[in-house]
């Protein structure tokens, strides 16, 4: 049996060292103070009972790390955030260093929209604004058509995308610059799981990104459903900001529920990246979720969503969170060439 106050004050610890919210740091603080002076006996009982989030201060997750202690386990949430720390003494190089080094070594950014649907700027632009940040392609993903408050491109307008796509390659590539727009689709989860967009067409683009924009607070159960038929379509290769939460910004949003093991472990099977969207009022998925995928054995993207050039640069974001969560590079998608992209 180990010290279930000891584990938690260590993982608020780490936590307050990483710089995560406060609100979770206090979290663990306050679980330990309300557990402070029980017996290990005791809160053994407790666990057993499932009474430990009957007591002022212990939510789910701490009374799982408590359950986890008493049973003589070192907590999961403890051992990711140790992990955490190891890497990082083992290489000796601190985190913002390692997640610079991560930047550098992203060949390009698999999530950007033009005005086509609800991006500013033309398709040339973002192209032009992606070779001047050295990137070697880019995926352009425009919105699909059920999602009509982004002007979300109809079969017809995508393929004349894709046929815009093709001529601005053909330039690019007379000027002698090996930079590629890939063609693509952010595509729309629809409420049984079906995708928002034409088989056969999704078939002929590069990538697609398959998110959910609507009915975000569908019960848990019915959202994970939704999100496992998208996942087994053949034509998904990424899973794009999966809770679809807001943290910033004019409007706030709380994160979709679903079962997140299940879905990262369909990810897995069938061969869908993890999106490690860089907006920064998404920040999607959040840390905890994160590592989830991480010990699921996921791949991943680290993209910017970006809706004009600017945003382009916003990969910083996406690379800090993967460090800190221990992504291994050699399973980000967008640090292999676009030859490597393509290949699954």
């Amino acid at each position: 049996m180990r010290d279930a106050v000891a584990d938690l004050r260590r993982i608020a610890f780490l936590l307050e060292r990483a710089r995560e919210s406060t609100y979770r740091v206090r979290a663990f603080r306050a679980a330990a103070a309300a557990l402070r002076g029980r017996s290990g006996e005791e809160l053994a009982r407790l666990h057993a009972a499932g009474g430990l989030t009957d007591l002022r201060g212990v939510g789910e997750v701490t009374a799982r790390c408590v359950g986890e202690s008493v049973s003589g386990e070192e907590p999961v949430y403890l051992r990711r955030l140790e992990d955490a720390v190891a890497r990082a003494d083992a290489t000796g190089v601190p985190l913002a260093e390692a997640a610079l080094a991560l930047r550098e070594s992203l060949r390009g950014d698999c999530h950007s929209h033009t005005d086509a649907s609800d991006g500013g700027s033309p398709l040339a632009e973002m192209a032009e604004t992606a070779i001047g940040l050295g990137h070697d392609y880019l995926v352009v993903t425009d919105h699909s058509p059920r999602l009509t408050v982004a002007n979300g491109l109809s079969a017809d307008r995508l393929r004349r995308q894709i046929e815009q796509v093709a001529a601005l390659n053909e330039r690019i590539a007379a000027s002698g610059s090996g930079f590629r727009v890939l063609t693509g689709i952010e595509v729309d989860i629809l409420d049984d799981g079906a995708l928002d967009q034409d088989a056969d067409l999704l078939a002929e683009l590069d990538v697609v990104v398959a998110s959910v924009h609507s009915r975000l607070r569908m019960p848990r159960a019915e959202m994970t459903e939704r999100m496992l038929t998208a996942v087994a379509d053949p034509h998904v290769d990424v899973l794009g900001h999966c809770t679809g939460r807001m943290v910033t910004g004019r409007r706030t949003r709380p994160e979709s529920e679903f079962d997140a093991p299940a879905v990262f472990a369909a990810c897995a099977e069938h061969g869908v990246a993890v999106e490690i969207n860089s907006r920064p009022e998404r920040l999607d998925p959040p840390k905890r979720l994160l590592r989830l995928a991480v010990e699921a054995g996921c791949e991943f993207t680290i993209d910017t969503d970006a809706h004009a050039p600017g945003q382009l640069d916003w990969l910083d974001h996406g690379c800090s969170r993967a460090v800190a969560c221990g992504v291994d590079p050699a399973r980000i998608r967008n640090t292999r060439d676009a030859a490597g992209l393509l290949r699954r």
